[in-house]
């Protein structure tokens, strides 16, 4: 018997990721998904960040920059954000780890948030070096 689908090694590598999804429990899959995180020390400077935006307070939110995040930060830009997010912050979020990039030099931490007012969702990118951060933006 011939069978014309296995003939080809394209055919046989479709073939077998097929089988691999059909017959891994879901459970598996989502596990996988989720392992990924930010290691612990990034995940608190994160943390750390968006709470100082709570606050309103500048010496907190640019105390883990380097020195030209540290420079290049003002009150009025951090007022600007906590403006725009305090609400919303104040009402409840979670923050789920995306994936690091690496761009410039830098790590390039990602994060989802979700907000419990079920609005727009916002990325928040910290780019690390030396273990400073060197920007924070959230989109």
């Amino acid at each position: 018997m011939h069978l014309p689908l296995l003939t080809s090694s394209a055919n046989r590598l479709v073939i077998s990721v097929i089988f691999f999804l059909a017959f891994t429990p879901p459970a598996v899959l989502a596990q996988a998904r989720q392992s990924a995180q930010a290691p612990q020390p990034i995940e608190a400077t994160m943390r750390n960040m968006v709470s100082a935006i709570l606050a309103n307070s500048l010496a907190d939110f640019v105390s883990p920059g380097d020195e030209a995040f540290q420079a290049g930060m003002t009150k009025e830009m951090l007022s600007s954000i906590n403006q725009s997010l305090a609400s919303r912050l104040k009402q409840g979020y979670t923050t789920t780890f995306l994936t690091t990039l690496h761009q410039q030099g830098f790590d390039v931490y990602v994060w989802k948030v979700v907000f419990k007012d079920g609005n727009d969702d916002v990325l928040i990118f910290m780019a690390l070096k030396d273990q400073k951060v060197g920007g924070f933006w959230l989109r």
